[in-house]
């Protein structure tokens, strides 16, 4: 089954924010970096936590 649109986004902003999570001590400015990214992206896409785990379909 194909992913939705809001899927996509979320699963963006989990590999960017585990991304930053990694990185921190390796490169702190570019872990910085991508947790605003994904940040950003929830954001411009107006999804919060509860959308988050519906989208997700994990709660």
């Amino acid at each position: 089954m194909p992913l939705t649109d809001q899927q996509e986004v979320l699963l963006i902003a989990v590999a960017l924010t585990e991304f930053s999570v990694h990185y921190e001590d390796a490169d702190p400015d570019l872990s910085r970096r991508a947790w605003q990214l994904a940040a950003d992206r929830l954001l411009e896409h107006d999804v919060g936590p509860a959308e988050a785990v519906d989208a997700l379909e994990i709660g």
